[in-house]
């Protein structure tokens, strides 16, 4: 144990007394000393019940043999920064949170990990860190949300977002849109459609690193403590077998999340994620495998933002094992890779069965024969811009129109609600990457405002920044490079000509060399839209959206 080196024998004396002063008795410092991560805090609504989670782990550990060590980390609500300021901080939180349990772990020589996050950055910012720090691990997540309903209609976070834009388009008056926002968002968990903070607990399960239903079973059920229980469990049995971390996140198993992901339509954050968890794991994840991998993988479900199902619907319909099992019918999922049940991918899925084919389709009757997402290429994004096809209304996914051009999301929002974006514009955001933002901005009022003033079947979005998995329309985002880097999208002048061929994977302005070429000469850089603390500094370190927008040390 590693532990061992710190607390045995005569030199751990004075660890040992430190443990005695918080109350430990000996069988207690001698046995494994497991880190039990919780995020827990009252901001989030996915987090607000974690503590439920911890104590159930810890329950785990204890039972098996293990000495729980609880400590906390940071998380940041999406959907409370959004269109703000905030919005900044969520991205660079996700390195924030791995380089914290980095420090944690090592700095007191703990033997393993149960990891306890449940939102968008928080899930792979704890993957980062397992994958970097690599002692036995379990990731259990808080579960998603409820769905709301009104009169009827399941509704989410997307719901009352979007509504924002059918009130300031008149169509509602402020009190129906209160009283929506009053049944949207029903309880904890993370929030309840097919979102960053889903799709990655949903990846999670698929890349091993998490149980069975991990993404899926409802945070407010018997089900949810019953895995954080396991997870305390086979946190202990991952150690005695020395099953590491990176022992589960092999390529194979990045493929299978990619696969899933397609499959399921995720955000497309997880585009950011998985290669900057894999870029942890010393494994390095091309933005092309993604589009290799769409080319051959069926889209089997449709839950919101682009269909009307939601995770409790996805759960009852057997989850990600029946989702896996169907895809592994065709030989498209791995499945001897090796997971934290000690068991593999294969044996994890031998008893799932889909009970719901109306939520997962049968392979040979997919919504469409490739995948969810897409990469696209051309002069605007050379190294790659990714959107979420599926929730693109068929008359977008082929489009050409004139650009309007915004240096800042406040700027498109303020036009947007202003009535300024007429049928056919292609609305463009810039300087919002990982540096020119800094932080890479989610974009989801802008889309949403877009939707909600019904114009999501006419209107584009292209920025070099990103979108929430609830985002929905012709939003393309990750533009790689960014403008702060020198990409095109910073030369784009408003009236210029955007050509977007979704099904061809085709992103272009249609200017001449010679013209590009006289926009470079003449282009002025910006100034850094923040130049002091942690985003300043995180503005000099991190990589293009291409790449997972990841931390390097420049040499």
């Amino acid at each position: 144990m590693k532990s061992n080196r710190v607390k045995q024998g005569p030199v751990g004396a004075p660890v040992r007394s430190l443990f005695y002063g918080m109350g430990y008795i000996r069988e207690e410092i001698d046995k494994p000393l497991i880190g039990i991560v919780n995020a827990q805090n009252e901001i989030i609504p996915g987090h607000l019940h974690l503590d439920r989670m911890a104590e159930a782990a810890k329950k785990g550990v204890l039972m098996s043999g293990g000495t729980p060590l609880e400590f906390p980390a940071i998380g940041i609500c999406d959907g409370i920064a959004m269109g703000h300021e905030g919005m900044r901080f969520p991205l660079a939180s996700r390195e924030l949170i791995a380089d914290s349990i980095e420090a944690m772990v090592l700095g007191h020589a703990l033997d393993g990990l149960v990891l306890i996050p449940n939102c968008d950055k928080i899930v792979p910012g704890m993957l980062m860190a397992a994958a970097r720090i690599n002692i036995p691990a379990v990731v259990v997540s808080g579960g998603p949300m409820r769905a709301g309903y009104q009169e009827g209609e399941a509704l989410d976070f997307t719901s009352i977002i979007e509504r924002v834009g059918t009130y300031k388009d008149g169509k509602i008056t402020e009190d129906d849109l209160e009283y929506t926002a009053m049944r949207a968002c029903p309880g904890c968990g993370s929030c309840s459609g097919l979102f960053t903070a889903n799709s990655m607990n949903c990846l999670t399960e698929v890349l091993g690193m998490g149980l069975p239903f991990n993404g899926t079973a409802l945070a407010d059920t018997g089900e949810r403590i019953r895995l954080g229980k396991i997870a305390g469990i086979q946190v202990m049995k991952l150690l005695e077998k020395d099953i590491k971390p990176r022992d589960i996140l092999t390529q194979d198993a990045f493929k299978n999340a990619i696969t899933v992901d397609m499959a399921m339509a995720g955000s497309t954050n997880t585009v950011l994620h998985l290669p900057a968890i894999a870029h942890d794991a010393g494994i390095e994840l091309e933005l092309s495998l993604f589009d290799e991998i769409s080319e051959k993988t069926p889209y089997l479900t449709k839950l919101s933002p682009s269909g009307i199902h939601h995770m409790e619907d996805l759960h009852r319909a057997g989850g990600i094992p029946a989702l896996m099992k169907e895809l592994s019918k065709k030989n498209l999922i791995s499945t001897d890779c090796i997971t934290v049940t000690g068991q593999t991918i294969g044996e994890n899925i031998s008893d799932a069965y889909v009970y719901d084919h109306d939520i997962i389709k049968p392979l040979d009757s997919p919504y469409r024969n490739r995948g969810g997402l897409a990469i696209l290429r051309g002069n605007l994004c050379p190294d790659g811009a990714v959107v979420k096809e599926s929730a693109v209304a068929e008359e977008m996914l082929a489009h050409s129109g004139p650009a309007v051009v915004f240096d800042s999301e406040e700027e498109a929002i303020a036009a947007i609600f202003d009535k300024k974006i007429k049928k056919g514009d292609v609305v463009v955001i810039r300087y919002e990457g990982p540096k020119g933002g800094p932080g890479m901005r989610e974009m989801l009022s802008p889309t949403s405002a877009i939707v909600g003033m019904g114009l999501d079947k006419d209107v584009a979005l292209i920025t070099d920044g990103r979108f929430s998995g609830a985002s929905r329309g012709a939003a393309i985002g990750h533009v790689s490079p960014e403008a702060m880097e020198g990409g095109l999208i910073g030369l784009i002048k408003t009236g210029d000509t955007i050509e977007i061929d979704i099904p061809n994977r085709k992103l272009n302005a249609a200017l001449s060399e010679n013209e590009i070429e006289k926009r470079k000469i003449e282009y002025v850089k910006p100034e850094p839209k923040v130049k002091t603390g942690y985003l300043a500094r995180y503005s000099k370190f991190v990589t293009s959206a291409n790449t997972g927008a990841v931390l390097k040390i420049n040499e």
